[in-house]
């Protein structure tokens, strides 16, 4: 019972920290308006651990790699405590064991990215209809725009309707499966 609460506690708390830290580096990467309240809140969450990150690791062509690292980082020791109160350690190869927890840390990064834009296509969309001068549609228009683009080159409106959101939903549907199935494959070889 205590063990369970405390990992419940555990992918909880270190499990929005990493979606904060990726948060941040994809508002950062996808030049999304800096004055926001989720972007000072993301930076007040976050800047205690980024800030000195950044000292350490440089920037590569305007991508925080601090802060994604720290993301994978927290990942790994996420996917670690899980383990560990699961009790099940790593196996006698520990360094094959640390280079799949290292690959199940991206994957479920990867994961994560994944389910950020397709809700935030699915809100940018629904908000288009409802409210279109909301006050967040900055932000999502900067999270999303650049995967609706490719769409909406080749994909017409019908009927005055934008189907661009519904094409990134449905992509990120699939590349979810094929990131379980990468996922499924990584559990079973470090199994």
């Amino acid at each position: 019972m205590f063990s369970q609460a405390l990992q419940f506690l555990l992918e909880t708390f270190l499990g929005l920290f990493a979606l904060a830290l990726l948060l941040r580096f994809l508002l950062q990467w996808l030049r999304a308006p800096a004055r926001n309240p989720l972007t000072h809140f993301l930076a007040a969450l976050t800047d205690w651990i980024v800030v000195p990150a950044r000292r350490v690791v440089p920037g590569l062509h305007g991508l925080d790699l601090a802060t994604l690292l720290l993301a994978w980082v927290t990942e790994i020791v996420l996917i670690l405590a899980t383990y560990w109160l699961r009790g099940s350690g790593l196996e006698p190869a520990v360094g094959v064991s640390l280079v799949l927890v290292g690959l199940l840390a991206a994957v479920q990064l990867a994961k994560l990215c994944l389910w950020i834009l397709m809700i935030a296509a699915i809100v940018q969309a629904l908000l288009s209809w409802v409210s279109p001068f909301s006050p967040a549609m900055p932000l999502l228009n900067a999270l999303v725009r650049p995967f609706l683009r490719v769409f909406q080159k080749r994909i017409p409106p019908v009927g005055n309707v934008d189907l661009s959101p519904l094409f990134v939903v449905v992509v990120c549907q699939l590349l979810l499966m094929a990131v379980a199935w990468l996922e499924s494959a990584v559990v079973h070889a470090s199994a």
